[in-house]
Formats: C-alpha cells, structure tokens, sequence
C-alpha cells in the first residue's frame, strides 16, 4: 500500500468528501409543494418581521388600508412574492433581487417614505428574504389572523389552558411498568416503555472508556486524563452504576462544573460585553461580574427559583452580590435614538422594551411573547395588553453602573472626583481662551494656571480609593403603561395594568403595585403553579445531556412550537425538581445515572429507518463539542488548560491559556479576535436569549484546523508532553490516543502512524510529530462526544 506523503492530505480528503454529503443531503431535501420552515425559522418571523411590518407597512400595504397602494400587500407570504404594480416585493432566497430590501435601503422607492429602517431592522429583513421568507401557512391568507376580533374581556382562560399540552398544570404521572433489566430509575420506565410502543430496542449501554469521556464533557467540558479512565473502568468492572454515580458527584463538587454549566445559561441570557454597534455601541466593562456570579450560583447549587428570581428583582433586597444577578437583563441591548426626535426615542426605547420581554418570555417561559408587541398573538392566547403588561415593569426599571462599596468610599471618591473635573475644566477653558485669542498667557494667566496645575497634581496624587461596579437594574417608577398601537409608543390606547400572563394566572390575576413590579413579577416566574418555567429549564437541561430537548423548539412552547417526545416524562422530571428543591445538581444526578444516558451511540440500521432522529432514544446521539469544550478540551490534552476562576474578560483567547468562558463576546460578534474566532465555530450572536446553537461544517473551520497558528502551537504543546512522558514513537503514539480519544490505537492506525514519523522530513518547517500530532488534534473523533 503506497502511503500519502502526508497525513494532512487525508485528512483534507475525508473533510471535503464530508462536504459534498452534506449538500448532497440538501438536495434531496427540495421537493415541491408548498414551503416547509423549520419552527425557529418562524419564530423569526414572528419575533422580527411580523412586527416591523405592522409597525411600518400595514397602514398602506394591507387588508386593513381603505386601499392598498401600488396594489401591494404585505399581510401574507403570497401577497409580498405577488408584489404590486412594480413587481414581486420578495424574491426568496435572494434579498438584491427583491423590491423590499431595495426599498428599505432607499436605493428604489424610499419605504417606509416617512424615515428609513434602523440598520437591525433592515439587517432582520435581508436575513430574513436569504431564510426563504418563512411565513406560519396558517395565516398565509390575507385577512385571517387567528387572533383577529377576540375580546378578551369574556374570554375562556379556563379553557384556553386545557387547549395546550403547555399551558396545563405540570402532573405527576403514574410511572409505566417495563422490564426492570432495563432500568435504573423512573427516566428509563418512560423511554422504554415509549420505544416499546413503537417496536423498537434500544443499543447496548456505551463501553466504559466511552461513557467516562462522555460524562467529564458533559459536566466540566473536558476531556478525562488517561488515569482517571483507568480509575473508572476499574470501578465500572466492580460496580458499573456505582461508578457512574461516585464519578458523576465527584465532578459535580469541581469548580469546573460551574465554569462548563454557566455558559449553558449565559446564551440564554444572551451575555455579552456589549459594544453592539449602531445605537447600542456601550462597552459593558464590567459584565463578567454577572458572568462570575452565574458560575459561583452554579457551583453552589442555588435552588434555581432563587437563582431566577435574583436575575429578575435581586437589586430589590440591597445585597450587592444578589443586584448583580440583575445583569441578566441589565446585559441587553439599551437602545439610544439616532437624532434625538420623538419619533427616534420612541423607536429606541421600543426596541429596549422588547428586548426585556422576549428574554423574559422566551427565555424563562419558552413562549414567544414579543409577538404581541404589535398586535395580540397570532397564534396564542396573549393579548398585545398583556405585552404591555410586562413592557410596564421594564418601563419602570432602568439600568445603572453600581457601586460596590460602602456609601461614605463612594461619595468620598466621587466628591474628590468632582474637584478634579471642576478643576480640569476651569484649566481647559482658559487654555482655550488663550488659543482662540491667539497670544500668549498674561502673567496674571500664567500664575493661575500654574496655581491649577499644582492643585490638579496634589488632587491626583491624594487621590482615595476608588471602587468597582457593576451592571444592574434599579427601580425608577411605578407608573402603568398604555398599550401602543401597532407598536408606536407615541399612538397609544388603553392602559395596561402590570400584571402577569392572564395565559397562566387568569382575568382577575394581581395587580403590580411595588415599585416597578419586578419583584412580583420574579414570584410569578418562578410560581410552581405557573407551568412553564420549571417545563422550559428541565427541558433545556436534558437538551445539553441528550443534544436534543424532549420538546425540540426550547423557546418555545407554544402552539407553533413542536410537542415534546415524552410529555409524562417532562412533567415527571419537572414535578420531582421541584418537589426536590429546584436543585440542578440532583436534576443532573438523575438524568446521567439513567440507563437512557448510558447508552452507547452504535448506528442500528433498522432503528434508524423507523427513528433518524432519535426521538424515541433508542441510542445516545454522537454531538459535537461546543466551541467552548472543544478549546477547553485541546489546552487540557496538551496540557496547557488555566481553570483558574473568576476575573475579567479576555479579548484574545487564542492568545490565552483561560477557559474559553472567559472569552471577551461583543454583541455584534465582529469586535474583539476572541469574536472572530468564536463565531468560525458557530458561536451565536448574543443579540438576542439563544434557544439552541446551530452546528456547521464549513471549509472555514477546517482551514482553521490545518492552517492556523494557535492549532501549530497545540500540536507543538501536545509533541512535548509526548515527548516528556515516553521514549518510543509507539508509547507515544498510544499515550496521544489515550489522552485524546480515551482509547488505544487500532493496529491500522498505529502501523500509519509509525510509517508516517519514520518517513525522511522534507522541506516543511513543522517537523513530522509536529504535523502528525496536529492531525490527531484536529480530528472529528476529538471534537465528538459519543
């Protein structure tokens, strides 16, 4: 067999043959008929466009206008593809073809004529013309909204919650009866008894060396040592369950496990160090203090209705460490106007609005709430009051830089402060008096400045301690809203009461009368007879076990939303985690000791043909790493990871040592290296609270994989501790595949690994190890948990 000159070459070979798969898969994808969208293609839709073009459009382009003008409709996917008198409005696929991205970028007709879209807003339409123009088929039709003409004031809420799997009470169902070999605890009753139904046997449970890497992954993000497999697959040959158990507990003590945990929750509060460009540019120099606390949080074990409530009303009990919970919001986008007319700062504190409610209810509830910022819900039982409802709290609740000192060091500083910048100033305006009048300092002049100057020094050096800050909400009113009509906070009509979701508390729900309402509106979040907060967690920590959630839309729960895959299962997780405390460590002891979690990731063909997605869980779905694990896993394997905790956000992280945790993230993700490098590995934008990552194969990865310098310097890293630790190309070679893979080399794989480093170097500057050992580092069996 004629061995390839170099590694890397099969390496480029299997990645490009990967590619054409994928598109192949595509392809085989387009059928006709109508448009199928995914659900978070039109939760897009709902969350960004609906409400724009109500906002915007609707007055002259819809059924509701006396008379469409240039006969366009805007109301319906049909009526933007069929356009008007110019032609089709919307070209799917391709926003330069399409009139309405012309128009709102003014390079056709100027629309909306009045004032052109805010960049994000005409940045959300393009992508959304690139998506296919995704638009829910129920409402394709003009003029039929669901919600159309519903007065809420007699309306069922009773009945409305019974027409939903999600709006019900959560239940404790009866456990079903299976065949005990196949169980470890009520999860596998649930599983088994629903892959029985469908005919289906599950694979065999994963081999030691598997589930241990599995399970150090899941919990701290890296990858276990050569001995700490040793030391589990001798404890699973004693006692398997036993080890899963001790093993799982152990890594659940480890600082570590906050560190990999905390990020699960830092996208759903779409964390940033802000900088997010146009009208929302602020850096947020001091958001890893929230980010720390949501580690520390993690670590121990707050009960998560506490660790919810913090993040929505923790500024309210005058604790430092509890108002910085409050960064979960205070992180978002505040919007400035462009031009400081009303129209502008209505525009801006709109959207700032917005922001608050669609993290809020996307976020916590899994609802999409911000769809009734324009109208009532199309397609829930949420009226565009209650929007404002809620919008209320926010309205009365602003963001501030807080201190975190004792008052006297605060003013003390601060007063001290003051006299330098009067000082500085009275310097300034006699300088530029002096300049402006082109001539030279009188002597009286020159005396007081130099009398300025001095004081200014002595200022400074005398200086008292300053104090740090951090980003938090306070309350700045307790004032209701009134609803805007079609979005526009400067056409209002009835009030809205703060109150929460008559969805889930009903018509006479409470009235919001402490301050803002914040504090209220946390006890209702986190109500364990509201049904959807503990659902929506639950089902995001199983997602992050499994790749997967029971309900596959975790955003959303609604009626658009996909129905979960094991309805009594959620609802028996979700009773026991409260009924348990709301403790995420005991949620995590239960879901990875299950026989469910152990299972091996072996392709079944016929279980394939009946289940390709693995609904019914009849293996463990092979995932690939998060950006996050992945970094984390390359520095531990070459011995180079920092799992220091805590401090500030690091703006290069190729350049660092630090978990990538601590990565510095702008909101727009073009600001800092550590953004370029985070989003080549799908790293999402934190514009908005994030459901689910997507996960691509790009060529631009595996680019990065084979060109770039932090993968030489890992490879380089890695070739030292080999060498360090082992004589012989063999034992390092098996020492690389232990402390990567957590495995031995096949004899194929050791036999081309030998044939590769025993070939004569060549002109390449990185020597053969160097190469080989990049090779094995940029491997799809690294970068998958199976």
């Amino acid at each position: 067999m004629r061995f390839l000159p170099s590694i890397l070459a099969l390496l480029h070979g299997l990645l490009f043959s990967g590619l054409s798969l994928v598109v192949s898969l595509d392809a085989a994808e387009i059928v006709d008929g109508p448009p199928s969208f995914a659900p978070e293609q039109i939760e897009f839709f709902e969350t960004q466009i609906r409400p724009l073009l109500v906002q915007h459009c609707f007055d002259c382009h819809s059924t509701d206008a006396p008379e469409p003008e240039a006969g366009l409709y805007v109301d319906s996917r049909e009526g933007v593809l069929r356009g008007g008198e110019s032609g089709a409005a919307v070209v799917p696929g391709k926003p330069s073809e399409s009139l309405l991205i012309q128009s709102v970028n003014y390079e056709a007709s100027e629309m909306p004529p009045d004032r052109k879209l805010d960049q994000r807003q005409i940045d959300a339409l393009t992508k959304w013309v690139e998506m296919g123009a995704p638009w829910p088929q129920v409402t394709s039709s003009p003029g039929v909204p669901i919600a159309t003409g519903t007065d809420w004031s007699s309306f069922d809420w009773a009945s409305a919650r019974q027409s939903h799997w999600a709006w019900q009470p959560v239940q404790r169902p009866e456990i079903p009866m299976v065949d005990p070999n196949f169980v470890v605890n009520p999860i596998d009753n649930f599983i088994v008894a629903r892959r029985i139904a469908a005919g289906l046997e599950a694979v065999a449970t994963a081999e030691p060396e598997i589930l241990v890497r599995r399970i150090y992954i899941d919990l701290i993000g890296v990858p276990p040592t050569p001995a700490q497999v040793q030391t589990f697959v001798e404890s699973a040959t004693v006692n398997r369950q036993n080890a899963v158990e001790s093993l799982v507990d152990e890594l659940l003590a480890s600082p570590m496990y906050g560190q990999r945990w905390s990020r699960h929750w830092l996208d759903v509060a779409r964390y940033s160090d802000g900088q997010g460009g146009f009208l929302d540019n602020k850096p947020l120099d001091a958001a890893w203090r929230y980010r720390d606390w949501v580690v520390d949080a993690l670590n121990q074990d707050m009960p998560i209705n506490e660790f919810i409530r913090l993040q929505i009303a923790g500024d309210q009990n005058g604790e430092y460490s509890e108002a910085i919970a409050t960064g979960f919001f205070a992180l978002g986008p505040t919007y400035r106007s462009d031009g400081g007319d009303p129209d502008s700062v209505a525009q801006a504190k709109g959207e700032t609005l917005d922001d608050r409610i669609d993290t809020l209810t996307r976020g916590l509830l899994g609802i999409t709430g911000a769809c009734a910022r324009c109208h009532d819900h199309k397609f829930d039982p949420i009226p565009q009051q209650d929007y404002y409802s809620l919008a209320g709290v926010f309205n009365n609740t602003a963001v501030r830089d807080m201190p975190l000192a004792a008052d006297d060091v605060v003013k003390r500083f601060d007063d001290h402060q003051r006299k330098v910048n009067e000082l500085q100033k009275q310097l300034n305006q006699l300088n530029k008096k002096i300049k402006d009048d082109k001539r030279d300092a009188t002597a009286e002049e020159q005396s007081q400045l130099d009398e300025w100057q001095a004081k200014l020094a002595e200022l400074k050096q005398n200086a008292p301690p300053g104090y740090e800050i951090a980003h938090t909400l306070h309350d700045t009113g307790d004032g209701d809203m009134k609803v805007a009509l079609r979005g526009n906070l400067r056409r209002t009509g009835d009030v809205a009461p703060r109150r929460f979701l008559r969805l889930l508390s009903g018509e006479e729900s409470d009235r919001f009368t402490n301050g803002s309402g914040r504090a209220e509106l946390a006890a209702a979040i986190v109500d364990p007879e509201n049904p959807l907060t503990v659902r929506v967690f639950v089902n995001r920590v199983w997602m992050h076990h499994f790749g997967a959630g029971l309900v596959r839309t975790p955003s959303n729960f609604g009626t658009l939303g996909e129905p979960p895959t094991h309805p009594e299962l959620l609802d028996c997780m979700a009773s026991e985690f409260i009924s348990g405390g709301w403790s995420l460590k005991s949620l995590h002891r239960q879901i990875m000791t299950s026989a469910s979690y152990q299972l091996s990731s072996t392709f079944d063909e016929q279980a394939f043909k009946a289940d390709g997605d693995n609904r019914l869980l009849w293996r463990m779905s092979p995932r690939r790493m998060d950006v996050e694990a992945w970094r984390d896993s390359l520095l531990a394997v070459t011995g180079e990871l920092d799992t220091s905790l805590g401090g500030p956000s690091i703006a290069d992280v190729t350049q660092n040592k630090r978990r990538t945790l601590y990565a510095k993230v702008s909101r727009n993700g073009d600001v800092f290296e550590s953004d370029r490098f985070l989003r080549r590995f799908d790293f999402p934008l934190m514009r908005a609270t994030v459901a689910q990552r997507p996960s691509s194969i790009v060529p631009q990865q595996y680019l990065f994989l084979m060109n770039s310098r932090f993968m030489v310097e890992r490879a380089k890293s890695l070739v030292s501790l080999l060498a360090t630790e082992n004589e012989s190309d063999v034992a390092r070679i098996e020492h690389a595949y232990d402390l990567l893979y957590c495995r031995s080399p096949e004899p194929m794989e050791l036999q081309l690994g030998l044939q590769f480093l025993s070939s004569p170097e060549d002109a390449n500057p990185l020597s053969r190890w160097d190469r080989y050992a990049q090779v094995l580092l940029s491997s799809n069996e690294f970068m998958f948990v199976r």
